[in-house]
């Protein structure tokens, strides 16, 4: 019975991705990220069960690829797809055509996850840290954005034009050769960027409650928060591998 434990729990973060793409398809996005994230809990422990029960296999890393495409891909892809037929559209694309078309760009955002995973599976680099951002950081931080910042993004100070150049930057992000850095290990010496992460992540979410209870929403406040330190940690990857030695 425990060698199936493990492959259950990944069965259950595809289901929470089948769960946040139904959501976002009507436009529930606040439900979409949260069985987004819900998802990314069993993705977590799916690996470290099946190592402590030593039943590891090639099974179970088919098995978690497939649930993280549809997780980490396939929701945020709908819930792309889902706001760009709210977005604004600017004049030069306000057409028909451009209309019924560029949702379905949203859809690339499934197709670089999926390369992204099978990126991970075969590259031995990737053992420590990662090469290209992970797509649960990926849905998380769409999930987050959209859940926390609808009305925003929406509105007349945006519009399709920007969010297809913004999801096309984490369509990139996802297989570039960009170091990210992993919690795999923490190591004060040889790891400070990590710990720097952490705090002005705690700062950066204390902020965002507090700016929620202000607005009257403390959990939306806490979304953005969560949006805004996924944003931090592409930016400090970023900047940790241009800059090696100073972290």
């Amino acid at each position: 019975m425990k060698k199936h434990i493990p492959n259950i729990l990944t069965c259950c973060n595809l289901i929470c991705g089948c769960i946040a793409a139904y959501c976002a398809f009507y436009g529930g996005f606040q439900f979409a990220f949260l069985f987004v994230l819900l998802g990314a809990f069993f993705d977590f422990f799916d690996g470290m069960v099946a190592r402590a029960l030593g039943v590891s296999g090639k099974m179970g890393v088919e098995l978690d690829s497939l649930a993280d495409c549809v997780t980490f891909g396939v929701a945020p892809s709908a819930m792309l797809f889902s706001l760009f037929s709210k977005v604004a559209y600017p004049s030069f694309m306000a057409n028909e055509f451009v209309f019924e078309v560029m949702p379905f760009t949203a859809f690339l955002m499934a197709a670089f996850s999926a390369l992204r995973l099978a990126k991970f599976n075969i590259d031995e680099r990737q053992h420590t840290g990662f090469i290209g951002m992970p797509t649960p950081a990926n849905a998380i931080f769409w999930g987050a954005l959209i859940a926390s910042s609808e009305g925003w993004l929406t509105g007349p100070r945006f519009n399709a034009f920007f969010l297809f150049l913004f999801m096309m930057l984490f369509c990139w992000l996802l297989v570039c050769e960009v170091p990210m850095f992993a919690f795999k290990s923490l190591s004060w010496k040889k790891e400070k960027v990590k710990f720097l992460f952490l705090g002005l992540s705690a700062v950066i979410l204390v902020v965002g409650a507090i700016s929620g209870v202000a607005e009257g929403n403390v959990w939306i406040g806490l979304i953005r928060g969560v949006a805004e330190c996924i944003g931090l940690y592409v930016v400090m990857s970023i900047l940790a591998s241009v800059l090696p030695g100073k972290e």
